[in-house]
């Protein structure tokens, strides 16, 4: 059997295969989180004001231990292209696993520790911070662990190819998450069972991810090509936890620094009112529709890219990367000129705040500009993390972001007043030119040389 898996051309499955349940898996993740969004503003909008404050900071945490999620499976995709030995896969998924507990495990009592003196940073209505604080201590403090596992697991099941499974999890855990929220928000009062807010809508949501936990625990037991044993195995070298961290670390690195930027940002935008806020995670919620489908395209891209690095097929892979690009970018042209069509109606399933309303519709317009900038980068940034061309993204997604998009959103919305819609068009901007910038040096081939096998 062993002998049968170890041919398995993984270079050969189309990007059909990969990329249509990650797609799902997007388009019905980010559905519900609209539908969070909704269920929580019908309870409190500066219950969303906060939530959407301590959402950056919980991704921002989410960026720092994928690292060693981005690193593994960058590592076994090449690896699997190339048919590495079993045992070499383990090594890899095994060492992994490990560094993502510890490092979940030192965020969450850091979380405990920094949570008051970080919302105290910030100028904001005390409704607002009592809805961050609960929701941050909850999601974001003890289910830092839960949703740290989540993500290694579903890593491994996509970088072997299993993306339907993924997306099946996906389907249930938010399924309990919106059932959950339902129970937080609302309260069932012939049980008894109080209204809990945002931090009930925290705890149901790692209720959710740890179900999902469970059932990706046995799907992965019971597939057979998947080399992930934990006890009875070799010790994992000590170069397979440099090799996962050399690639993991760079990569994220360009997370990161966006991530820390789009922080630095929101608080530029909190110190423009509730209404700024609320408009800002109304138009987050929206526009992940749009680019839901350039996102799974580049995950998809750098599984595929990585298969065909390891098994030498570079020329092919640079070839194909053109196309789907194209195809991302228009898919995400198309669907932001149709939400700004229809997005009327949209907008008013969020709110009935004139101000809100008219502001949020004028970050959709400014949001054409940024789309087309994000598609470029999500799918070209992924083909050169998984042909392992790690550090270029990082050294100039930092100068981009700080030398452009934080910039600039400072210049144009806060000092020349022009408030939040500046500063879309500063990250817009950014967004942009570094899509041009990593499209060029995709194309300029330098990363053929960065293979790890």
């Amino acid at each position: 059997m062993q002998n049968e898996i170890k041919k398995v051309n993984r270079g050969a499955m189309t990007m059909l295969q990969l990329s249509l349940p990650l797609i799902a898996e997007n388009f019905f993740r980010t559905l519900v989180s609209s539908v969070d969004t909704f269920m929580l503003s019908s309870y409190s909008g500066t219950a969303v004001a906060g939530v959407g404050l301590v959402s950056q900071w919980v991704f921002f945490i989410q960026v720092l231990f994928n690292v060693i999620c981005i690193g593994s499976g960058i590592v076994l995709a090449q690896y699997l292209g190339a048919n590495k030995k079993d045992e070499e896969l383990n090594h890899i998924a095994k060492g992994g696993f490990f560094m993502t507990i510890i490092c979940s495990l030192v965020f969450m009592i850091v979380i405990f520790f920094i949570t008051k003196p970080l919302l105290g940073a910030y100028t904001l209505e005390e409704e607002v911070r009592k809805a961050a604080f609960n929701y941050f201590m909850i999601y974001g403090g003890i289910g830092v662990p839960i949703v740290a596992i989540s993500m290694f697991q579903t890593n491994i099941l996509r970088t072997y190819g299993y993306t339907k499974e993924t997306l099946i999890i996906t389907i249930i855990v938010n399924i309990l998450n919106v059932l959950g929220n339902a129970v937080a928000i609302f309260g069932i009062p012939f049980l008894n069972i109080p209204v809990t807010g945002a931090g009930g809508v925290a705890g149901a949501s790692v209720f959710a991810i740890l179900v999902g936990n469970i059932v990706m625990f046995f799907m992965i037991r019971k597939r057979k090509d998947i080399q992930f044993k934990l006890f009875n195995s070799p010790k994992v070298p000590k170069s397979i936890y440099k090799l996962i961290l050399s690639i993991g670390v760079p990569t994220a690195g360009e997370n990161l620094s966006y991530n820390v930027a789009q922080i630095v940002i929101m608080a530029m935008i909190t110190s423009m009112g509730t209404f700024a806020m609320q408009s800002q995670v109304y138009t987050q919620t929206i526009v992940r529709f749009v680019f839901a489908i350039a996102s799974a395209t580049g995950s998809a891209v750098q599984i595929k890219v990585g298969y065909l690095v390891g098994a030498g097929q570079k020329d092919v892979a640079h070839k194909k990367v053109f196309k789907y690009s194209l195809i991302a970018t228009s898919c995400s042209m198309f669907l932001i000129l149709l939400v700004n069509i229809i997005k009327g109606p949209i907008i008013g399933w969020f709110t009935d705040e004139q101000g809100v309303i008219e502001l949020t519709s004028r970050l959709l317009i400014f949001s054409i500009y940024l789309e087309f900038g994000r598609s470029l980068n999500l799918v070209y940034v992924g083909a050169l993390k998984g042909a392992g061309d790690v550090k270029f993204p990082v050294f100039y997604g930092i100068f981009s972001m700080w030398g452009i998009m934080v910039f600039l959103s400072w210049l144009i919305g806060v000092h020349f007043g022009i408030g939040i819609v500046g500063c879309w068009l500063g990250i817009g901007t950014d967004e942009t030119t570094r899509g041009i910038v990593m499209a060029l040096r995709w194309k300029g081939k330098r990363w053929q040389k960065k293979s790890l096998v």
